[in-house]
């Protein structure tokens, strides 16, 4: 699949996202569900569609820059942060009460900025994308649009296809502690 401008692969998914819902997109590491973080309602769409427990943090919010990620965090180890990014380790970060729908109580999330040019110009003009893995809990993730399509159905109304991921893997999680402890909790 080929995209002239590094928008263009995602350009159909703004006016779905600023309508506070949601789309299936290719990241830099798997077929992700994603919807703006600062909508409740697009948040509320991806536990509603993957059937997961209300009770556990959404997954991994996707950043275009960490300007945009000391926006959402109240981390005081950023510095620490960016020697990962950009690439495939989520790392986790405190989080405001503002974002308890995100984070449902845990008071942090996991955070990354994709190693994805378009992807981070997707972000750049949305803001920051709460983001799951395309499956239902307790299945595996979607490595192509079509087992995506058959995850959600017509319960997603854009699917943006990036080929067969099946070579990628999920991101790596680390957890860094204020004093700048890295705590590795999936390699």
């Amino acid at each position: 699949m080929r995209y002239t401008t590094h928008m263009e692969k995602f350009e159909s998914t703004i006016p779905i996202l600023n309508a506070d819902d949601i789309c299936v997109i290719p990241t830099d590491t798997v077929y992700g569900v994603v919807g703006k973080l600062s909508s409740k309602r697009a948040v509320a769409r991806i536990y509603e569609v993957k059937q997961r427990d209300p009770q556990k943090p959404v997954g991994t919010i996707l950043a275009a820059s960490l300007e945009q990620v000391a926006s959402i965090t109240t981390s005081s180890a950023l510095d620490v942060a960016a020697q990962y990014w950009p690439g495939p380790v989520s790392v986790i970060l405190p989080a405001s009460d503002e974002y308890f729908y995100a984070h449902k109580g845990e008071m942090s999330f996991a955070v990354r900025i994709p190693d994805d040019e378009p992807l981070r110009a997707l972000l750049e003009q949305t803001g920051p994308l709460a983001s799951s893995s395309a499956n239902v809990q307790a299945e595996p993730p979607a490595t192509t649009i079509e087992e995506a399509k058959a995850y959600f159905g017509s319960e997603v109304p854009l699917y943006i296809d990036g080929g067969d991921l099946s070579g990628h893997a999920p991101s790596r999680i680390i957890r860094i502690d204020d004093d700048g402890t890295v705590i590795v909790i999936r390699a």
